[in-house]
Formats: C-alpha cells, structure tokens, sequence
C-alpha cells in the first residue's frame, strides 16, 4: 500500500469565456468565493407582485405538497416541480429557459453562473438568510462569485466511507481499503459512477503522495488528474460495481455484492441494518452542498425570490432536509423539536469541525481555484472525458 496519511485534511457555456483574475486561497469550507471573468447579469433591486406561478427544476424530495401548498396558500404562487436526476440534466433544463428556480449542487452551479444561466441574488430581499445559517454554508467558492451570492444554501452531506461490520470487523480509519491494489476487500467495492469523483482519487492522492502538490482537489493541473486517473484506474481492477442511482447502491449493499464503498448517511440509514456502518476517513472526503439558484431568464422572479425565502425558514428547510436526508442549512431547526435534534446529530448539522474535512463538489474551470496562476488547471470537459478512460 502507498505509504501511512502525511497531511490531514465544466463544461462551462461559453468556451471563449475567459477565466481570468486570482482567487482567495480556498479550502473546504466557505472562504469569500472565487474571482473569474462572468456574464453581467443584473441583480433584482426590489420585489414587486408576485406572478402566478414558479417553475422549479429540483432533487426528488426537495418540492413537495407538505410545504409547497402552505406556500402557495400564502402567496398566490403555484409550484411547477420538474424532479431532476442528475447535475447534468439540471444544467440541460436551466438552459433552456423554462425554468425559474433550481436546487444547484456544487458540481451545476459554477456552470449555471459562468453560463450566464443563473442571476446573483440580492440577499436583502431574503430575510430568512439570517444569523441561524450554519456558517460553513455562507459564501462558499462554488456559489459566491465576485462578492455576489448566487446560490442560497439548503443542505450539505458528506461522501462518507460505508461498510458492512459482519465482514470489515475492525472500523477503517484510511481510505485505503477502498483505493489500494493489495486491499482485502477487492472484488467487494462500490465507487460513485461521475466525473466528479476523480475528486475523491484526489483527496487520497493530497494525503498520500503530497509531492504531487495538490492542494484543492477540484484544482488538478495536467499531471494532478494523470495521477488521479491512474489511481481511478487501479481502483477500477477492485471495484465490484459503480453507483449512480441510490436505490441499486442500497441493494448493492443489502445483497452482500458489496461490502465497503462511497456512500451518503441517509443511504446507510435506509439500509435499516445495524451491521451498515460509516465513518469519515482521516484523509477527509467530498461532499456535496445544494443551494437554491433563480434563473436570469426567469419570468417569475418575484415567486422565485418568495419561494428561496420561504424555504430557508427554519421548519421548511428542516423538513426538505428531512424529507431528502441531509443536514439543513438552517441551523435553528435543530432546536425546534427532539426528532429535530436528533436529526442534526444524526446528519452532524452544526458541527463544522465535521464539515471542515469535507471539499464540496465544485466545478473544475480551466483557473485553477487554488490560487495558482503558473499553470492551466483541468477543466470539467478533460475530467468528462478522463472518467470515460477509468470504466473503457
């Protein structure tokens, strides 16, 4: 195996778009946004009457009746709801217009603002972005562009390390039983099926081949991502399966094919099986963070505002998050209820130590996000076509 942790822890729309300026130095958690060369969209200065209806392109579980009716009841608006099933096709629908608000992940929403698909957000029109926000959600670099807010947080979650106790009887505390070659699980592993999973490779490579200089995984020059993929590629010799659809990842699991692989905390509690046990590696992980992001286009910016509002109040954003399985954005909801408390521990909705090991999805962009400026980083395109390479 490679030598013991040493460190702890786009297809972008407009291919002439230039990437320009520096950013701040940037880690896991928020740290100011990122600075780059983007469309000059304007920002609503006011509201006015609210439309007739919001169309909402979103993750299953994010828009349903329990919430949405209340909301329609207060304001007059009717909620569209399009379920999305991957970032991808969330990009896809955004672009053609038809779509007011989205629920972005990481890895959507720096494509939607470098496209010019999405607007910033005047957060003074959305008084429940408050003091209650966890603060590690507050002006991350894949949301916060140029000092303007584009995305208003609803949750986050970790890329967690799951495995089966009956057969992995001693707790991992490296990423290495599911990375290396001599691995006594081989044959046993599942692995996420993205392009943006040669994030993790990424994370494990910061750790255990420090020289290699990377210091953001989602900021891999050309010699970064040949090393990722290399790692990919011997992982795929390992590997039992892939997982893009959470239900075939819980069977996976739950018929013994798999015994230890990427995994989220809501689908290790869906298993309902105490043998199914997780935790966060020394080396850290990717994560992922949703925020609410309203169209450029929109025709019904005033429901679309009163719709990001009314879903960062504490009760309704602690039932999507609920409802989805995530740790809510808005802090306040773990205080309203014990199954509310209970909930944010499950899901360590407030501990930010927790988070500060976790690099959430961000779009790969041809500046690298680090800071560097002496060379070209990868850009989401060249990892599309790399993690083609690792499965062919």
């Amino acid at each position: 195996m490679r030598s013991k942790i040493m460190t702890g822890a786009a297809i972008l729309a407009a291919a002439a778009l230039a990437l320009t300026a520096c950013t701040t130095d940037s880690s896991s958690t928020g740290s100011g946004g990122l600075s780059i060369d983007v469309p000059d969209i304007a920002m609503l200065e006011e509201l006015g009457d609210m439309e007739n209806e919001v169309n909402i392109v979103a993750w299953s579980g994010f828009v349903e009746p329990a919430w949405t009716d209340e909301f329609t009841a207060e304001t007059g608006c009717t909620v569209n709801r399009r379920v999305a099933g991957t970032s991808d096709e969330m990009v896809q629908l955004m672009r053609t217009g038809d779509y007011d608000v989205v629920s972005a992940s990481g890895d959507a929403s720096l494509r939607l603002i470098a496209g010019g698909d999405v607007q910033p957000i005047n957060l003074d029109l959305v008084p429940n972005f408050g003091d209650d926000i966890v603060e590690g959600m507050k002006g991350q670099i894949y949301d916060t562009i140029n000092g303007k807010s584009y995305g208003v947080p609803i949750g986050r979650g970790a890329n967690i390390l799951q495995y089966n106790s009956d057969v992995v009887t001693e707790t991992p505390t490296s990423w290495d039983v599911a990375w290396e070659a001599d691995s006594p699980y081989a044959g046993k592993i599942i692995a996420y099926d993205a392009p943006i999973y040669i994030a993790d490779a990424a994370v494990y490579l910061m750790a255990h081949e420090p020289d290699l200089g990377i210091t953001n995984p989602y900021a891999l020059d050309e010699t970064q991502l040949d090393a990722a993929i290399e790692l990919l590629k011997q992982q795929n010799e390992i590997v039992s399966e892939y997982w893009a659809d959470p239900a075939a990842q819980i069977t996976s699991f739950a018929g013994g094919t798999t015994v230890l692989g990427t995994s989220w905390e809501i689908l290790r509690k869906l298993t309902d099986d105490a043998k199914f046990k997780s935790v966060l590696p020394e080396e850290g992980a990717t994560g992922w963070s949703d925020a609410w992001m309203i169209s450029a286009e929109s025709e019904s910016p005033n429901c679309a505002y009163a719709w990001v509002d009314y879903t960062s109040e504490a009760e309704v954003n602690g039932a999507i998050a609920t409802n989805f399985g995530m740790a809510p954005a808005n802090g306040a909801f773990c205080e309203t209820s014990d199954e509310a408390a209970a909930h944010c521990e499950y899901f360590n909705a407030t501990d930010e130590e927790y988070f500060e090991q976790v690099w959430f999805w961000t779009t790969p962009i041809e500046q690298c996000i680090d800071g560097r400026t002496d060379v070209t980083c990868t850009n989401f395109q060249e990892w599309t076509d790399a993690w083609l390479t690792v499965k062919g």
